[in-house]
């Protein structure tokens, strides 16, 4: 027998935080000076923060899916958000068949545990190895008594329900404490409705000129979300209000940690499943914010920080461009835990950008979003939106036009690029996509 000295040191904990249409603008590390994250903010400070993470789809289920399986919507199946079968005699688990992180952490001796939303389908049954399950009925809805499953009941959760996530991931937290746990805390904060935050909250931003959110002409292809929310100051007030609620609750969860002893041994990654534009580009929303569907960078990046102290750098700022579909991989690395086998997974383990390693330069990386008929490859200096079957299409000199406001696709002299983009762009998803599952079968 080795001596202690010998022994293999316990894999680390994880937690999870996952929010709901947080746009990559909306915290303070991420440069806006009128929002307030001091937790959020604290994370980057202790971890890695990536400025260039993207989903792999601009809307929530499709994108949840992926960072759970590492899969693309057109191999997980997953295209649009789940409207029907999340509860109720006709629930439908979508995700039946993959194989996600839990189910490799759990086979290896991990706790998994969720509180807070789930949206993939039959919210009323644990699946993919989570043991403990307060989830939400569907995929949004108010934040006051809540639809919430409760040991595989129908409720209506009384209190704030960014609160009542935070309570059930503390409990969880304190009751495996002393063995290998996966949490995810996945809050449907900030997602609408932008009413019934804390009132104090609300009201400290009364006086704030929002000009990170600068309420632009409404974009010509805006959809009733717009209309509702362009230039409305109390929306804006409720979208930052909802996002400093839930940041007061990302410091409960790191003062629970770092209470118990159990800091320096938990990884804690915080992201978004989507980006989010609050008047940006004249919409609000998401890829779904425009009829057609949008890829613009408030749609499919988000803000994604790591956390580890004593075994990641501190307060670091890594620019590669990184997808959700590398999530998986990297996790799973990160733990010494081995890939599914047979899943043709996309991803690559970004484990040496973490540790500040230089062996995987950003310079090499190209990331490929889809959202049905919509596809998109997106290199350092340019992005192209194909749009199928017949456009409209977008191409966007990202260097000198970063904001994308001039698109190039009907540009002559672009022909040649946009052939190449597009050639990449389809070599890669027939590569990886499943026929029968393929988003080019979809539609609007």
């Amino acid at each position: 027998m080795g001596t202690n000295n010998e022994r293999k040191a316990p894999r680390p904990n994880v937690v999870f935080i996952l929010t709901d249409d947080q746009g990559p603008w909306a915290a303070g590390c991420y440069g806006n000076p009128e929002i307030r994250t001091p937790h959020i903010d604290r994370l980057a400070a202790t971890g890695v923060r990536f400025s260039n993470f993207f989903v792999a789809t601009p809307v929530c289920s499709p994108s949840r899916a992926t960072f759970l399986t590492g899969r693309i919507p057109s191999q997980h199946g997953i295209h649009e958000w789940i409207d029907k079968g999340n509860v109720g005699p006709d629930a439908v688990p979508f995700t039946r068949g993959e194989i996600a992180y839990t189910d490799i952490m759990a086979a290896h001796g991990y706790i998994c545990g969720i509180s807070g939303k789930w949206h993939l389908g039959d919210s009323q049954h644990p699946q993919h190895s989570f043991r403990f399950w307060f989830v939400h009925q569907r995929g949004g809805g108010p934040y006051n008594n809540a639809p919430m499953v409760r040991d595989g009941q129908l409720v209506n959760e009384p209190g704030y329900i960014t609160d009542v996530i935070t309570d059930e991931a503390l409990q969880f937290i304190e009751a495996h404490r002393h063995q290998p746990f996966y949490l995810s805390v996945h809050y449907t904060a900030p997602h609408s409705p932008w009413v019934g935050h804390p009132q104090d909250i609300v009201d400290s931003y009364d006086d704030y000129p929002f000009d990170s959110c600068p309420q632009e002409p409404r974009h010509p292809w805006a959809i009733s979300l717009t209309d509702r929310c362009l230039g409305n100051r109390e929306m804006l007030k409720g979208y930052f209000a909802a996002v400093t609620a839930m940041d007061e609750n990302v410091g409960r969860i790191i003062d629970r940690l770092e209470e118990l002893g159990l800091r320096r041994n938990t990884l804690v990654v915080f992201a978004s499943d989507n980006g989010f534009s609050c008047g940006h580009h004249g919409f609000w929303g998401k890829g779904n914010g425009t009829h057609p569907r949008n890829m613009y960078e408030n749609s499919i990046k988000v803000p994604a920080i790591f956390s580890h102290p004593g075994r990641l750098p501190q307060g670091r700022v890594e620019e590669a461009l990184v997808s959700a579909y590398d999530f998986l991989p990297t996790l799973l690395d990160y733990l010494d835990l081995p890939l599914p086998e047979g899943r043709n997974l996309p991803g690559r383990s970004i484990l040496p950008l973490l540790e500040g390693r230089s062996d995987q330069g950003p310079e090499t990386v190209v990331v490929y979003d889809e959202y049905g008929p919509v596809r998109m490859i997106r290199t350092r200096e340019w992005k192209y939106v194909h749009r199928y079957p017949d456009g409209p299409h977008d191409l966007y000199d990202l260097v000198n036009d970063p904001d994308e406001r001039h698109n190039l696709a009907e540009d002559p002299a672009q022909a040649k690029r946009i052939r190449e983009l597009k050639g990449m762009m389809e070599e890669w998803f027939a590569r990886y996509l499943i026929p029968e599952r393929d988003g080019l079968r979809e539609r609007y």
